[in-house]
Order: structure tokens, then C-alpha cells, then sequence
């Protein structure tokens, strides 16, 4: 899951992006409402967590404009305006989430954990592909019920693939959702995952496309 997190404020921004890495996304961290408008139409994103008091483009501006061109990338607000007339217009700007500062960090990651389960298409923090279950909160993989040690980075593309059981994922889209924007990543650093998981799990786990990409194997 790639987050655009946009805030201001130097210390929560650090915060916060401290917060996701630890819960292992991959994010892209801006400071102003343009900054929000250009990365948010440069690449695609999973979330997007939307301070509304921003430099140059206001947080609401910066969503209005997202819902006008049919960007329906879910956002969650963070804001410090509290009236009950704040969140319903944030809501019915397009929001699919309002949390109000100051807030603690555990509950914004729940409200993302929850976001995220709704775009999975599920109510729990499971997620399954024929023998193999993934427990999203714990980071956790298992293979017909027995344990299995993955890397981070192994879990999150395996995550990304079961999540896009019918798409081809080329190698810089899953570079992109679990490396982000962090700068240059060697060229061979998803054919080394994939054979990882393949080693760890099972060959067909995933599935090389020659000259495409790979997708998620069979069940």
C-alpha cells in the first residue's frame, strides 16, 4: 500500500512518516497543497493522508480537485478543526475518513488498517490465496497453517500481487508500492524477492510474464 502523506508541520510530518515506515508502507511525504495536487496526479497511490490547513492549496481544494477528475484514491483527513460542521464538510467533500488532532497514533493506524481492508475487498485483517493466509496487522504469513518467515519487503509484494489476483504487475509498479519514492533501487531487486518467496513458499507462487512482469500464481 503506497501512502501520499501531506502535512506542514516539520514535527508531526516527521511523526508520522516515522509511524508508517515502522508499520512498514511505503509513503511519499509533501508539505503543501500544489505538492499534493502534482504527486497525486504524477503517480498512483493507495491513501492519501490529507492535513487541511496547507500552504498555497487548501486540504479541502486539494480533494475537491482529486473528486472533480474522478480520483476516487480513498483520503483520510487530519486536521485540527473540530466542529461538527468541519467533518461534515470534509466528508462531504469526498473524505472517506476525518480524525481530528491531536490524535493517537495507534487509532490512525487502525483507521488505515481499516481503509485499506475496504479496498481488499474485506472485513478482517486476513488475507487468502488458496493455501496461503496473510494476517495484515501482524505482518504474518502461513502456508496450509504452518508459520513462514518472510522479509518485510517479501511480505508487502507478496501482499501486492495476491491483492491483484487478475493483473500482470510490471517490476516498477511493485517497485513503487513497496519501495515508494526512496530513490534508486537496483534492477534486480524484485527477481531477487520473487525467487525468496519462491524458495520460501512454493514455486509457483508467483508467476514470470517474459518481457511483462509477474502475477500472483494459482491457487
Amino acid at each position: 500500500m503506497r501512502i501520499l502523506l501531506v502535512e506542514d508541520d516539520e514535527l508531526l510530518g516527521a511523526g508520522l512518516s516515522d509511524a508508517l515506515r515502522r508499520a512498514h508502507y511505503a509513503y511519499e511525504w509533501v508539505r503543501d497543497g500544489r505538492a499534493a495536487l502534482a504527486a497525486v496526479s504524477a503517480s498512483g497511490f493507495d491513501l492519501v493522508i490529507l492535513d487541511l490547513g496547507l500552504p498555497w492549496v487548501d486540504g479541502l481544494e486539494v480533494l475537491r480537485q482529486m473528486r472533480a477528475r474522478s480520483d476516487a484514491t480513498p483520503v483520510l483527513i487530519l486536521s485540527a478543526r473540530d466542529a461538527t460542521r468541519d467533518r461534515v464538510q470534509g466528508l462531504n467533500s469526498g473524505a472517506d475518513d476525518y480524525l481530528v488532532k491531536p490524535f493517537d497514533l495507534e487509532e490512525l493506524l487502525a483507521r488505515v488498517h481499516a481503509i485499506e481492508r475496504r479496498r481488499s475487498g474485506g472485513a478482517t485483517n486476513q488475507l487468502r490465496h488458496g493455501p496461503l493466509e496473510l494476517d495484515l496487522a501482524a505482518m504474518k504469513v502461513s502456508y496450509r497453517g504452518a508459520p513462514i518467515e518472510l522479509q518485510r519487503r517479501e511480505f508487502m509484494l507478496l501482499k501486492k500481487l495476491i491483492e491483484n489476483p487478475n493483473l500482470i504487475l510490471s517490476r516498477s509498479q511493485l517497485e513503487e508500492a513497496i519501495y515508494g519514492w526512496e530513490g534508486d533501487v537496483e534492477s534486480n531487486t524484485i527477481d531477487v524477492h520473487v525467487h525468496h518467496l519462491r524458495r520460501k513458499l512454493y514455486p509457483e507462487v508467483v508467476k514470470t510474464v517474459r518481457g511483462v512482469g509477474y502475477r500472483i500464481g494459482p491457487r
